[in-house]
């Protein structure tokens, strides 16, 4: 039997296929992106092969080692317009992007060169790569290690030998040991002696409270004075302990030599850590680009964003959200609530749904003025005023923070959890809240008891809707309390220990800022997409657990709608 292609048109068989069609294009089209940003983050933090080679640049012959990192084909004609001699005949030429590092010597971390220019190339075992606090990566031989004026090991050759090896291992070791001394600074300098230095801050507020009221106790004034002796006593302790340990840490030093011929004196102190990529197996270098890749979700970041870690972004992000989402649930529910349940159906409550429906589609920037100008400046300005008198003129409310950007974010998310909430209350059928009347339950009772927990999946709906609207949004936070480095983060042990005045960091905003604004293009690059990447993944970890809260909510209540 024919069917023509009228009748199967008019079967909706097309539209199907056709709408089928265009699930699966935009499904590919997403995973290939994830897998793109994926890619080109995450293999930043395998360990490459170190490459030397002579590269003759006109008349001269240059020795040089590092990773290649990218490879491209140039234009013949864009080679020659830039002054290079290129053979006749070649339209294109191979160019490879090299990351030589040791900037503090040459001043720039990548470099371009041509690949038919490179010649005897090789990868010495003993060619290592030093990761650095400061000055980025350094690349060349190890030649000496010096624990004070102390020579314990020198080496001069190119390959590899028993001596070599011992001393690879005490230089291992004086590494081992400078991290676990500067983790002792670390911990000195922020728990403890951020510590006393916010006690120190309280009293003076506190000092200067009591002024302000023209207080005359005489007992209260000599506490403070005893409290803050006692604490800078204190402080004088540990200042002594750190100037003992920055004496141990700078014990170590190294003596290396660049694949150039320059010698180099680099304290171990300023050495993340160092590995001879070209002499690692395979199983080695899965195991560096494991510490790798924990370093990125659990340190600080260093040398302007552009190397370490990215912790507190990822921290600031996920405590924003959840403030906000705590934030904007009740509001959402109840404005809902109101609106369907209690509101006379009639022109007032159309204008208010259509007034909330393009509060949806405002764009963000816009509420990040308004929460700069409302939150910050207004609310905050009188609450500095009011109840921070002895802090001023430095702002405790009156400047960006966490609070201002939770709040900022959950009304840039309310319409969400008000349409998705509704919806839900609208689909509860009018028998069982009949049926509850009748029983003789209050109306207050039945909304509390039936109508919400069977509206409650909606709920959540709303807020995954909203979680994954505000997690991403980085124009307002820019406004209302976002900053590029946040030297602690807004929980910690000290009283009130969630600091809600406290700005913060945010993946977001980190993306722009490491993309747009570092000085170091080439090195931030492939930061960018790992961070792009790991927001990703923080915002469906946040929905897929508000997803597994709606399913089980629906379970529970699914037999009440039958």
């Amino acid at each position: 039997m024919k069917v023509s292609l009228s009748n199967w048109t008019k079967t909706g068989s097309p539209w199907v296929w056709l709408n089928a069609g265009a699930v699966a294009i935009c499904i590919i089209m997403v995973v290939g992106l994830l897998g793109l940003i994926a890619v080109r983050g995450l293999s930043h933090f395998w360990p490459a092969d170190i490459l030397q080679a002579t590269y003759q640049q006109g008349d001269q012959k240059i020795t040089l080692a590092g990773e290649v990192v990218e490879v491209e084909d140039v234009l013949a004609e864009q080679l020659r317009g830039a002054g290079v001699n290129v053979p006749e005949g070649l339209e294109t030429m191979r160019r490879d992007l090299l990351k030589i590092g040791n900037r503090d010597i040459g001043g720039i971390d990548f470099t371009w060169v041509l690949d038919a220019n490179l010649s005897d190339r090789q990868k010495p075992a003993m060619l290592f790569a030093a990761e650095r606090h400061e000055w980025g990566n350094f690349y060349g031989y190890l030649r000496s290690l010096k624990q004070g004026d102390e020579v314990v090991g020198s080496y001069d050759g190119y390959d590899p030998s028993e001596a070599y090896l011992t001393l690879w291992g005490q230089f291992e070791q004086s590494i081992e040991r400078a991290i676990e001394i500067n983790e002792a600074i670390l911990e000195i300098q922020k728990d403890e002696i951020g510590a006393i230095n916010y006690e120190l801050e309280r009293l003076r507020l506190k000092q200067r409270s009591l002024e302000l009221k023209g207080s005359t106790d005489a007992d209260a004034f000599a506490d403070i004075n005893t409290r803050r002796d006692e604490l800078n006593a204190e402080y004088e302790n540990l200042q002594q302990t750190l100037i003992d340990l920055y004496a141990q840490v700078n014990r170590d030093s190294i003596q290396a030599e660049t694949a150039s011929g320059q010698m180099l004196t680099i304290p171990v102190a300023k050495i993340v850590r160092a590995y001879r990529p070209n002499d690692m197996g395979i199983i080695a270098k899965l195991g560096h680009y494991g510490a790798k890749l924990w370093e990125f979700v659990s340190a600080e970041p260093r040398e302007a964003n552009t190397e370490g870690g990215i912790f507190p972004a990822i921290f600031g992000t996920v405590m924003m959200v959840i403030i906000m989402s705590i934030m904007v649930t009740p509001f959402g529910v109840v404005a809902a609530v109101y609106l369907r349940e209690y509101a006379k159906q009639g022109f007032t409550t159309r204008l208010i749904r259509i007034a909330v429906n393009n509060l949806a589609g405002v764009p963000s920037i816009v509420y990040g003025v308004f929460g700069l100008g409302f939150f910050v400046y207004f609310l905050g300005g009188n609450i500095d005023r009011l109840f921070y008198p002895e802090a001023l003129p430095s702002p405790t409310f009156g400047t960006g923070g966490l609070m201002w950007s939770s709040i900022t974010l959950a009304l840039l998310t309310v319409p969400v959890v008000i349409v998705a909430t509704e919806e839900g209350l609208s689909r509860i059928p009018h028998a069982l809240r009949e049926g509850s009347l009748a029983l003789g339950a209050t109306k207050a009772e039945t909304l509390w008891k039936v109508v919400l927990p069977m509206a409650s999946p909606a709920m959540m709906t709303g807020v995954i809707l909203a979680i994954a609207r505000a997690a991403g949004e980085v124009a307002p936070l820019m406004l209302v309390g976002v900053v590029k480095l946040a030297p602690s983060l807004p929980l910690d042990m000290n009283y009130p220990f969630l600091h809600l005045d406290q700005k913060f960091m945010h993946l977001g905003f980190h993306i722009y800022d490491v993309g747009f604004q570092s000085p170091n293009v080439e090195a931030a690059r492939p930061l960018v997409y790992a961070t792009a990447f790991l927001l990703v993944v923080v915002i469906a970890l946040l929905n897929i657990s508000a997803v597994q809260i709606r399913n089980h909510l629906r379970e529970k209540y699914k037999s009440l709608e039958m």
